[in-house]
């Protein structure tokens, strides 16, 4: 039994199984598909599908997205070595590591009867003040990334981790807006991966589709959290007139 149940959200049935279903086969069947095609070896495949993977479980409020992006940290921390992109070697060794753990502790506490996370909302003044924060931090980030010789966009390489630390805190507290910051967060890596590509960088050109379809399950999520998040709110107002009910996970 999970050590806690969220009354918010705790559904036997999830209207929304067989959509996030279709989602998950969808999006792998497209990315084995590209894949297939573009990957120079298993290694390479091997992060290109369980990055897939772990978005597509996340976006739908599965906690088992978080066991298969520990993979996935790990084997695009080397990827991202090899291509002189330390930022994104020292956040996902660093950070994306450990709160890859204590993400997937938090949200099995938060883990309703069918099995996806309760969702919520961020208030106004709290989108504020986190947008704020990250503007001020890309800045500072990349004064320190540029005194490396080596560092290849320091600056857009400061925008992608701080933009993934924050987008992965709201993750872990289960706020629908990480999907914003992660929209925004993948439309600059395509363009980040998109100079490697330029200057032939090493299994650029499939980083570039994962992070294309990464870009895809981000729209998707955020349309998948706000219906969530709606349903906890209708739930709140009306409990005794929807099928909802407050029971311990499984």
């Amino acid at each position: 039994m999970a050590p806690h149940s969220d009354r918010q959200t705790d559904l036997r049935t999830s209207p929304y199984a067989r959509i996030d279903l279709a989602w998950l086969l969808f999006l792998m069947s497209l990315g084995s598909g590209l894949s297939a095609v573009l990957a120079t070896s298993v290694f390479d495949l091997s992060v290109f599908l369980s990055g897939i993977l772990c978005v597509g479980l996340i976006a739908i409020g599965r906690r088992e997205g978080y066991l298969i992006g520990l993979y996935n940290s790990l084997a695009y921390a080397i990827l991202a070595y090899r291509n002189g992109l330390y930022g994104e070697v020292y956040l996902n060794l660093f950070f994306f590591v450990p709160t890859g753990i204590i993400g997937y502790l938090l949200w099995r506490r938060h883990t309703t009867a069918s099995q996806t996370v309760a969702m919520r909302p961020l208030s106004g003044l709290q989108r504020a003040l986190i947008a704020a924060v990250c503007m001020v931090c890309t800045v500072a980030l990349g004064q320190v990334l540029q005194r490396n010789p080596s560092q290849n966009t320091p600056f857009i390489d400061a925008g992608t981790n701080v933009l993934s630390v924050v987008a992965t805190l709201l993750m872990m507290g289960r706020y629908k807006e990480q999907w914003l910051l992660y929209i925004l967060l993948n439309v600059i890596s395509i363009g980040m991966w998109g100079l490697r590509v330029s200057a032939g960088g090493e299994s650029s050109d499939l980083m570039v589709l994962m992070w294309s379809l990464f870009l895809l399950n981000a729209l998707f999520g955020y349309w998948r959290w706000h219906q969530g998040t709606k349903r906890a709110a209708a739930f709140q107002k009306n409990p005794e007139n929807t099928a909802e009910r407050a029971c311990d996970a499984v």
